[in-house]
C-alpha cells in the first residue's frame, strides 16, 4: 500500500493542437450507418462535442484551438504554419463560448479558403511547423500557476513521422530542436498528450518519433497504442460519444481541508473529497435585460424612523433589565459556535457495531496532506494500518455550529489489479444519525393470531431464477444518465447555439424491451407469474382493474363537476381573481371540462383562461 501526495488543481487550461496537413483531409473510412468522413472532420466533431460538455461540466476551464501545417499564420509569435482559431470578444485562451463552438463546428466549410492546408516540413525548407506549434501552445499556456492549474496540450494527428520527408542533418536537427521544445514545455508543468489517428492503409507507429517526445519506453510504449486506439475509436464513434459527454461526472476535486485532532497535542491535516452525489441543474443567474450582464445583488438597510440609508455594519440587541444589550455579528457567531469545524477523535469501536442503516447520506473520503502540517501522512498511515489490522472504526465529533454531529471513520485498504489502482487507500467519513433519525419498524400485521401470507418454496425458487436472469452484469451508476437533466442541457445547448431542432435524448432509464423479450427471461417471468397468481391471472386482473379504474375516474369527474358549479369562473377570470384560488380548486374546472391538470399554478390559470376564451 503506497500513499502519495497528488497535486490538486482547481481548473484546467487546454490547448487543442490539430494537424491540418493534407493527409488529415483524406478519407478516414466509412463507419456503420454514416457517410465517409475525413480525419479532420472526425477531430473537429470530437472537439465540438467536447467543448459543449465542458460548458456543462467545467465551465471555468479555459481552452484554445490551434492548427499547424497551415498556409496562413495567426499567432502571437508570428510563426509560419500555425493558426490560432478564435472568435470576437474572446481571448485566445479563455472559457468556451457559444459563438466559439458554433463557428468552430462549421470551420470545414471555409477552412481551405481562409486558412488552408499545406505541408511545412519539406526538403529544402527550414520551417518546422510542429516546433512552432508547441512553442505557440506553450505561449498560450503561460498564465496561471502550475501548482493550482492543470496545463495540457492535446495533439491530434495521423502522421507518425512528421520529419519523414526530410533526411540527413536537417532531419536530425529538426528532431532534436522539437524534442527540446517539448521538454521545455513539460519542465514548465505542461503535459503533452497524443491522440493518434490510424490511417486506413497503415497503423500509427508511435515509436518513430512521438515515443521520444512523450517519454515512452518499455512497457509504457507497449501499452500506449491499445489505450490510444481505444480513445480514437471512441472519438470516431460520435453517436456513442454524444451520450457519454453530456453526463455530468465529477472529477476528483478537493472539497476542503480540515484538521483532525488525534490527541490533545497531535493534529494532522486531511483533504476531503466528495464521492457520488446527485447531479442538479446549474444555479440560476439573473441577467440585465438590456446588456445581458450578470446582476450583482446588494442589500441595504433603511432607518425605519428617518428613511435614511444606514451605513456601516448593523448590530443586534437583546433586552435585559430595561436595557438593550448590543451584539456585533462576530459576537453572535462566537456565542452560537458549538464546534470549531475540526474533526476530533473520541475513540474506537469494533466494525460489527456499525450498522448499514446508519449511513443516511453519501460519505466523504479522507486523504492526508502534508501541505500545512508536516508529518500528517505518517500519522495517518499508522492509524489507518492499525484500524485495518484490529478491525476497528473510529468515532469522532465533526460539524458546523448549526449542525454538529458524530461521524464514523472507516479505513479503506487499497484495491488494485493488473491494470493499476482500482480504489485508493484512505478513510470514509460516515455521518452517524441522531436517535430521532432511526424509526422503529412498523408491524404490518398487528394481530398476533392472524396468519401472515408467506411465499412457498416453489415461489421463492421461481423468483430467484427470475432475478438471476434480470441481473445486470458489471452494473455502475455511471451507465445511466438522468433524462430530465440531459434534456435540460440539450435545451440550453440549442438556445445558445441558435439551433432550430432539438437533439433527441435517449432515456436510458426505460425498460430494455429488447432484452426483456429474450426467451429465457420471458419463460422465467411466466413461471414466476403462474406460481404466484395462478393460470388465469391476466384475464381476472384485467377485468377487475378496468372496472375499478373506470369507477374511480367517474367518481372523480362527478365530484369535480359538483364542486365546479359553486364558482362563477367567467367573473373570476374577468376580475383577475383566479390567482386567489388554490391549485385544488383550479383542478375542479379542468377535470370537469376534461382538460389536462398537470403543471404549476400559472399554467393551470392560463389553461382555464384559454378555455374560457379570455
Amino acid at each position: 500500500m503506497i500513499f502519495f501526495q497528488e497535486r490538486v488543481a482547481t481548473k484546467e487550461l487546454v490547448v487543442y493542437l490539430i494537424d491540418a496537413s493534407p493527409k488529415m483531409f483524406s478519407p478516414a473510412g466509412k463507419l456503420e450507418n454514416q457517410e465517409e468522413e475525413s480525419y479532420f472532420h472526425t477531430v473537429v466533431s470530437c472537439i465540438s462535442q467536447s467543448l459543449k460538455t465542458l460548458i456543462i461540466n467545467r465551465s471555468y476551464d479555459e481552452v484554445a484551438i490551434c492548427f499547424f501545417n497551415t498556409r496562413e499564420k495567426k499567432n502571437m509569435q508570428d510563426l509560419n504554419g500555425v493558426f490560432v482559431f478564435n472568435v470576437a470578444e474572446r481571448e485566445c485562451l479563455d472559457k468556451p463560448t457559444a459563438r466559439l463552438i458554433k463557428e468552430f463546428s462549421h470551420i470545414e466549410e471555409q477552412f481551405m479558403g481562409e486558412i488552408g492546408s499545406q505541408y511545412q516540413i519539406i526538403p529544402g525548407n527550414r520551417e518546422n511547423s510542429l516546433y512552432n506549434a508547441i512553442w505557440v501552445a506553450q505561449g498560450l499556456l503561460r498564465k496561471g500557476s502550475a501548482k493550482t492549474v492543470d496545463k495540457r496540450i492535446l495533439l491530434f494527428t495521423n502522421e507518425d513521422d512528421p520529419f519523414g520527408s526530410v533526411s540527413g542533418a536537417a532531419k536530425i536537427d529538426m528532431t532534436r530542436t522539437t524534442l527540446q521544445r517539448a521538454k521545455d514545455a513539460q519542465d514548465l508543468g505542461i503535459s503533452i498528450e497524443l491522440l493518434p489517428l490510424n490511417r486506413s492503409d497503415e497503423e500509427f507507429n508511435v515509436a518513430l518519433f512521438y515515443a521520444d517526445l512523450l517519454g515512452l519506453d518499455g512497457d509504457n510504449l507497449t501499452q500506449f497504442m491499445p489505450v490510444a486506439g481505444e480513445k480514437i475509436w471512441s472519438l470516431r464513434r460520435l453517436d456513442d460519444m454524444k451520450d457519454q459527454l453530456r453526463k455530468r461526472m465529477f472529477k476528483k476535486r478537493k472539497v476542503r481541508r480540515i484538521t483532525f485532532s488525534v490527541a490533545d497535542s497531535i493534529s494532522i491535516e486531511l483533504n476531503t473529497f466528495a464521492l457520488i452525489r446527485p447531479t442538479l441543474p446549474g444555479a440560476i443567474t439573473w441577467l440585465d435585460s438590456i446588456t445581458n450582464v450578470p446582476l450583482e445583488i446588494q442589500n441595504s438597510f433603511i432607518c425605519a424612523d428617518t428613511g435614511a440609508l444606514l451605513q456601516g455594519h448593523t448590530k443586534r440587541f437583546h433586552p435585559y433589565k430595561n436595557k438593550n444589550i448590543k451584539f456585533s455579528v462576530e459576537e453572535l457567531l462566537e456565542v452560537k459556535r458549538v464546534s470549531t469545524g475540526h474533526l476530533r477523535l473520541l475513540g474506537f469501536k469494533p466494525l460489527s457495531c456499525l450498522k448499514d442503516y446508519y449511513n443516511l447520506k453519501p460519505s466523504t473520503f479522507l486523504f492526508p496532506s502534508d501541505k500545512e502540517i508536516i508529518g500528517s501522512t505518517r500519522i495517518f498511515i499508522a492509524l489507518h494500518r492499525s484500524m485495518l489490522r484490529l478491525q476497528r472504526f473510529a468515532v469522532a465529533f465533526y460539524g458546523s455550529s448549526s449542525h454538529p454531529q458524530m461521524v464514523a471513520l472507516i479505513a479503506q485498504d487499497e484495491i488494485s489489479n493488473s491494470s493499476g489502482q482500482v480504489e485508493p487507500p484512505g478513510m470514509h467519513m460516515i455521518y452517524l444519525p441522531y436517535s430521532d433519525d432511526i424509526r422503529k419498524i412498523e408491524e404490518v400485521h398487528m394481530n398476533v393470531d392472524s396468519v401472515a401470507p408467506r411465499a412457498t418454496d416453489d415461489q421463492i425458487q421461481k423468483a430467484t431464477a427470475l432475478l438471476k436472469r434480470l441481473d445486470l452484469k458489471d452494473f455502475s451508476v455511471y451507465q445511466f444518465a438522468n433524462p430530465s437533466l440531459q434534456r435540460h442541457y440539450a435545451v440550453l445547448e440549442a438556445l445558445a447555439l441558435d439551433e432550430d431542432e432539438m437533439p433527441d435524448i435517449k432515456d436510458e432509464t426505460l425498460p430494455d424491451e429488447e432484452g426483456m423479450a429474450r426467451p429465457k427471461i420471458v419463460n422465467a417471468l411466466e413461471e414466476f407469474k403462474v406460481s404466484v397468481y395462478g393460470e388465469n391471472y391476466d384475464e381476472d386482473y384485467m377485468e377487475i382493474s378496468v372496472s375499478e379504474a373506470s369507477k374511480k375516474r367517474k367518481d372523480i369527474v362527478e365530484n369535480a363537476v359538483k364542486e365546479c358549479a359553486n364558482y362563477n369562473w367567467a367573473d373570476l377570470a374577468d376580475n383577475g381573481k383566479l390567482k386567489d384560488l388554490t391549485v385544488v380548486e383550479l383542478k375542479y374546472y379542468l377535470t370537469a371540462h376534461n382538460l389536462p391538470v398537470t403543471g404549476k399554478k400559472e399554467a393551470l390559470i392560463n389553461r382555464i383562461l384559454t378555455h374560457l376564451g379570455k
